[in-house]
């Protein structure tokens, strides 16, 4: 949907910039430049998208029209929910439709171009080290450090909240397993893991799932089956399931 060509990134670099440069001007059109943005979302228009482009600007256009398109599209007829909403609400769930369409821009050139295992990997932790436009827009972005070195000791169900860091630090929006060299009390709890299952919902653990431990009965849950999201998880020192906090209550 881009007016003018943009050079076609084609190394991890280039890539990593393109990516850059997107979520820039996402960033601005669901902050600095909202007032605008919101006047261009009309629900009484076409199903419109919202585009990031290369040089950090943003536009709202119509999807384009070629099939398949030349790039992965946004997410389609965002006007639509914008009066049947809260306006926060709604630039939150614009932002996160917006971080879904840049990893998949990001990695679709990551295909095209066959980079490799060591390639996507360095794509994703320079990707991962840049807070998301969702936890910019709601104000929950961590601190420079905690991207870098987060939760460096300490064990995962008592202190973290969140699982246990790889060494690709993909701890933001996913579970991630203990390096191999941990210590066999880690190792333990990893097996222990494997075989567990939500204490809400049933399912069984999942590596590509987000998953909280209630410090009290010491029961892991998904984080979206307690509403517990990895970015709200950083700020509880102490979690307790829904299950625990009715029984405190009534005593």
């Amino acid at each position: 949907m881009e007016g003018v060509p943009h050079p076609i990134p084609r190394t991890v670099e280039e890539v990593f910039n393109d990516f850059r440069g997107r979520r820039s001007g996402l960033i601005k059109a669901l902050t600095t430049d909202v007032d605008k943005f919101y006047q261009q979302c009309d629900p009484e228009k076409e199903n419109l998208c919202l585009y990031g482009l290369p040089n950090e600007t943003w536009e709202v256009n119509l999807p384009v029209e070629e099939v398949p398109p030349e790039l992965p599209e946004p997410a389609l007829g965002i006007n639509f929910a914008r009066d049947g909403m809260q306006e926060k609400d709604w630039l939150s769930l614009v932002a996160v439709h917006s971080d879904s369409w840049l990893l998949a821009v990001a990695f679709y050139f990551g295909a095209r171009f066959a980079f490799g295992k060591n390639e996507r990997k360095r794509l994703y932790r320079m990707i991962n080290e840049l807070p998301t436009i969702f936890e910019v827009v709601t104000g929950n972005v961590k601190p420079k450090e905690q991207y870098a070195n987060h939760n460096s000791s300490g064990k995962s169900k008592s202190s973290a909240k969140v699982s246990r860091p790889s060494e690709s630090e993909s701890k933001v929006v996913k579970m991630s397993l203990p390096p191999k060299d941990e210590e066999e009390s880690g190792e333990d709890e990893e097996d222990d893991e494997q075989g567990a299952t939500c204490g809400a919902c049933g399912d069984s653990y999942g590596t590509d799932e987000f998953w909280i431990c209630c410090d009290i009965c010491e029961r892991w849950f998904h984080g979206k089956c307690v509403k517990i999201t990895p970015a709200k998880a950083e700020h509880i020192k102490q979690y307790k399931c829904p299950s625990c906090s009715s029984k405190r209550a009534r005593v």
